[in-house]
């Protein structure tokens, strides 16, 4: 794991360190932002309900990333976190983020950088969600991720990132196995 400039020196500023069980909530919508929170093991998930009652992925932050960011300039959050996997989070009191950031110009400006690249990604995410072909989805999703499928038992994930069911997204996938359309997993890489 590759750890951001900007990460680390989050990391430096935490004050504590939280362990999380599968499917236990970080927070909730509506919950106070009193925390920045650093993904140190495991995965967050940032979640909310569509209009429509499906569940609708906003991030999937692993090891190395923040969660929520952009939350650190709101009063409350509009989504759910919850653990997705055994996990373990940093995370810095907002008051004391806020004190550092009148004093370090060069950390602001990371930040900056980091919420901007977060920025497109969402852009991205939102382009994906609006093509109305599943097929098209996946390309575009594959396309942004180096043709690298999650493992099968990330399929679910990957469905509600895409917006669909996930009879939906286990049929195209069975028809590109069929097809010999050759998708690497992650766990490919593990190995």
């Amino acid at each position: 794991m590759i750890m951001s400039e900007l990460f680390l020196c989050l990391r430096d500023l935490a004050t504590a360190r939280r362990p999380l069980a599968i499917g236990e909530p970080l927070f909730r919508a509506g919950d106070p932002v009193e925390r920045l929170y650093l993904v140190l093991t495991g995965e967050i998930v940032l979640e909310r309900m569509s209009v429509t009652g499906s569940r609708l992925i906003l991030q999937r932050a692993k090891a190395g990333d923040i969660v929520a960011e952009a939350s650190c300039f709101a009063q409350s959050y509009h989504c759910d976190a919850r653990s997705e996997a055994k996990s373990e989070v940093a995370s810095i009191p907002r008051s004391r983020l806020e004190i550092v950031f009148r004093s370090n110009s060069g950390l602001v400006a990371m930040f900056a950088q980091h919420l901007a690249r977060g920025l497109q990604q969402t852009r991205i995410r939102a382009e994906i969600l609006s093509l109305h072909r599943l097929s098209d989805k996946l390309d575009a999703w594959l396309h942004i991720y180096d043709s690298v499928l999650p493992d099968k038992g990330r399929w679910l994930i990957l469905a509600h990132e895409l917006g669909v069911t996930p009879e939906a997204l286990y049929r195209e996938l069975g028809k590109r196995r069929k097809k010999s359309h050759v998708v690497r997993s992650e766990s490919a890489f593990r190995a």
